[in-house]
């Protein structure tokens, strides 16, 4: 269910609480904000964060603009001051099996869910989520307009970024800590070096390819073999 704000349409310099007074003052409180983290990495997992704040944050601005330390002191502070947070962990072959989008939109619903309070309104980050049970909106750039998106988006952020650093204790061939799963050209090249592990997300294009590649390589030398004999 879709219930769009009544009255004059909210500016886009109304602050990064503009939607939050807004619907408050309509009576649509309190507003949780969803967003996740790790949907376009080709390892580890995919996190979704959902917050309620109805206090203001000090330093909140969308993760990406933050630096690492700078997201680290945010995530202490919504945690602090928030009036609800919950986030959820998607592992890599849970992604596999359900297709990232189906995956992303059940780990959405499953964050709200897991809120210890319901919210009267929810705000996502760029597309909507259906089968929530309370009115929502999809905001564009959401994080960056959105105080409760926002916040999500730093809470998923830095949990995962944590999850990659642990990861990176038990497979330091791949650089976790350095690249966060992400498919840049020093994870590319480890991956073809080492192969993928259990983390990566086996039905990515570029994990595919190297699978594929391995897989014909040691048919090849299978058939040399057997040729020799």
């Amino acid at each position: 269910m879709t219930t769009l704000l009544s009255g004059p349409t909210i500016r886009r310099d109304a602050g990064l609480y503009g939607y939050e007074r807004a619907l408050a003052r309509r009576g649509l409180a309190p507003v949780a904000g969803v967003d996740e983290a790790g949907r376009g990495a080709c390892a580890g997992p995919l996190v979704a964060a959902a917050v309620i704040l109805e206090r203001p944050i000090d330093g909140l601005a969308d993760s990406k603009l933050l630096t690492p330390k700078r997201r680290e002191a945010c995530f202490e502070r919504i945690h602090e001051r928030a009036t609800a947070v919950s986030v959820v962990v998607v592992e890599a072959a849970e992604c596999d099996a359900l297709g990232l989008h189906r995956a992303n939109v059940a780990a959405l619903r499953r964050a709200l869910a897991r809120l210890e309070q319901t919210p009267a309104y929810v705000l996502t980050d760029g597309f909507s989520v259906d089968g929530l049970g309370v009115p929502k909106l999809a905001v564009w750039k959401g994080d960056q307009v959105s105080a409760s998106i926002a916040a999500a988006s730093v809470v998923a952020k830095v949990t995962r970024d944590r999850i990659m650093e642990q990861l990176h204790e038990g497979y330091p061939q791949y650089d976790f800590a350095v690249h966060k799963g992400y498919s840049t050209p020093r994870h590319e090249q480890a991956l073809r070096e080492h192969g993928p592990c259990s983390e990566h997300r086996m039905t990515y294009a570029n994990v595919r390819a190297v699978l594929t590649a391995r897989r014909e390589k040691i048919e090849m030398s299978e058939r040399v073999k057997h040729h020799e004999r």
